[in-house]
């Protein structure tokens, strides 16, 4: 069986895309109404994660990024008993209330909603700053607040991915698949994927036909797929631990060995070593 990569694979299907953005109407609606008024008419809400930066598959969770009034970030900033889980509790009540019957739990740093036929959002309550980036609640070690710069990183996977004439997209996009299809037990978050595919595409490119051959402006003398692995390879030698970043925003992310280990899993699948 070839697991390379494969152009325009992986898309996700229109009845899918379609459930997806009515419940994402209707959960921005209900959290709006909840935090800015019924009589408002931004929606004040994005897609992010994978599915913000156009590499998510059909088994991907959907995120969304819900922006806050900021008068509210100094609200549960304020209160005694971590804040931050409270706000996560208002966002819990508010989707409960558009879907009474669905599942909905806080996680740390966002509200789950998991519907009847398996779709999981994730959603992200957030306040902008004045430098573009979002604050979020850490219900972790009594509370705190981080960042994120999603905008940053859905610009900087777009150019790479127009650069690339969608090669950047398919990869990561395939990557997906092999880790959801024969790797459903190893963690490997989808930043990191595309952190990875970021860094190591170069200047590989799809071609302008109707092929699935790859190419280059330099001569590497291997396939697209077995570039990759080599690339990782260099970069985790010695039982080194890579530093990649979320590309554009420049934010660390989780690099741990364990989560290394199982990329080069997945790349070494697709490589059909």
């Amino acid at each position: 069986m070839n697991f390379s990569v494969h152009k325009g694979g992986n898309a996700i299907n229109s009845e899918i895309l379609d459930d997806i953005a009515r419940r994402y109407e209707s959960i921005s609606d209900a959290v709006c109404r909840e935090f800015w008024g019924i009589n408002v008419e931004e929606r004040h809400s994005m897609y992010v994660g994978s599915y913000g930066r156009g590499t998510a598959i059909s088994t991907s969770d959907i995120d969304i990024l819900l922006e806050l009034p900021k008068n509210e970030y100094y609200h549960y900033s304020s209160l005694t008993g971590n804040g931050q889980s409270r706000l996560l509790q208002t966002v819990k009540k508010s989707v409960l209330s558009r879907y009474p019957r669905t599942e909905v739990h806080g996680d740390g740093q966002v509200v789950v909603v998991v519907f009847s036929d398996g779709m999981r959002f994730e959603l992200l309550p957030a306040f902008e700053t004045s430098s573009g980036e979002y604050e979020y609640p850490d219900t972790h070690m009594g509370g705190n607040w981080k960042s994120t710069n999603p905008k940053a990183e859905q610009e900087a996977l777009k150019r790479k991915d127009v650069e690339s004439n969608g090669l950047l997209v398919d990869t990561c996009r395939q990557i997906r698949f092999l880790r959801d299809t024969y790797f459903t037990n190893e963690h490997l978050p989808g930043i990191l994927i595309d952190a990875f595919v970021y860094d190591s595409i170069a200047n590989w490119h799809w071609g302008s036909g109707n092929g699935t051959s790859h190419q280059s402006e330099y001569s590497s003398g291997h396939p697209y797929e077995e570039s990759l692995l080599k690339k990782f390879r260099i970069a985790t030698a010695w039982g080194g631990v890579p530093q990649w970043r979320a590309p554009g925003s420049g934010m660390r992310i989780d690099n741990s060995a364990s989560i290394c280990n199982s990329l080069g899993k997945i790349l070494k699948k697709m490589a059909e070593e």
